[in-house]
């Protein structure tokens, strides 16, 4: 089930000084199986400003598109994580304009309850598994049939509850991601629960501050964003290997805050792993991940 997403392996492993893990691998590590250079890669992208549309529930929700400036492009979803916005997760580092540089038509919607997408008060807004619907909606609404599909933590579990309910990608990226943050959803969020309802209390530079202070830069809206950890639903291990597009699981070297991603690729069909720097936070600000996103839906 797991095989070793090569370059990008290779490259933190060398990091770490890890040298055999050039050598170790089924299906393995080459030497030979390198990312190309970003100079045989680029063409120039555009954006386009944010757009909206009415999900199944009336719920108004924003996207946001970066794209080859020669138009066209194969559809990629990209999905943020919890407390974040498409901005800040897939624009600020660069990660869209590296997949588009690649040919591809970058879609990024904000999560209900964040950035630019209506953030409702009323809990019967947030039913089990609501981000899955809205995340289908806006397939339908874009009318695509042949795209690819991917996200970061929040994001990521997203994107597997939608191929647990028919979405049908090509490829599949799992990022910020772990094997108990599908299966045992309640875990991760206890914690988030314990900073929205206790917001102003906590020691400086602890981990519940520092999620705090990522919450009031991005301006989130702390009524709705507790009212999303209400419609986390757990994914049985018999439909995690009931998914079957190629799919890499991508993490930082020191992010274990959703589980294990070895392990959730392992429990994939055709899935593998691979590592950038950095934990949780810092992860998503490192071009290695934007990277390890074009490389693999490119190939």
């Amino acid at each position: 089930m797991q095989h070793a997403e090569s370059a990008i392996v290779i490259a933190a492993a060398a990091r770490r000084g890890d040298t055999g893990a050039r050598q170790r691998g089924r299906g393995g590590i080459s030497r030979h199986d390198t990312i190309p250079p970003t100079d045989r890669w680029i063409t120039p992208v555009a954006s386009s400003p944010t757009q909206f549309f009415d999900s199944f529930d009336g719920t108004r929700l924003a996207w946001r598109e970066v794209a080859p400036a020669s138009g066209g492009g194969r559809p990629v979803v990209l999905i943020h994580g919890y407390f974040s916005n498409a901005v800040t997760n897939w624009i600020r580092y660069g990660h869209a304009a590296t997949i588009a540089e690649r040919g591809f038509r970058v879609i990024m919607p904000d999560l209900r309850a964040h950035g630019d997408s209506g953030k409702p008060h009323d809990p019967a807004a947030y039913p089990p598994d609501v981000l899955m619907r809205d995340g289908l909606a806006l397939i339908a609404h874009l009318g695509l049939t042949d795209y690819d599909l991917g996200g970061y933590s929040l994001g990521g579990r997203t994107t597997v509850r939608m191929l647990a309910h028919g979405a049908t990608p090509a490829r599949v990226v799992l990022s910020g991601m772990g094997y108990q943050g599908i299966t045992d959803t309640q875990g991760r969020g206890t914690y988030f629960r314990r900073v929205l309802t206790n917001l102003g209390s906590f020691e400086r530079g602890s981990p519940e501050w520092l999620t705090e202070a990522f919450l009031k830069t991005t301006r989130g809206d702390p009524v709705a964003l507790l009212h999303i950890l209400d419609t986390f639903v757990d994914t049985s291990p018999a439909d995690l290997a009931a998914i079957t597009p190629p799919t890499l699981v991508v993490n930082g070297a020191d992010d274990d805050d959703n589980g294990s991603g070895q392990q959730l690729a392992d429990a994939l069909v055709d899935g593998r792993y691979a590592e950038v720097p950095g934990h949780h936070m810092s992860a998503v600000t490192r071009r290695e991940l934007g990277e390890a996103f074009a490389y693999f839906l490119a190939r």
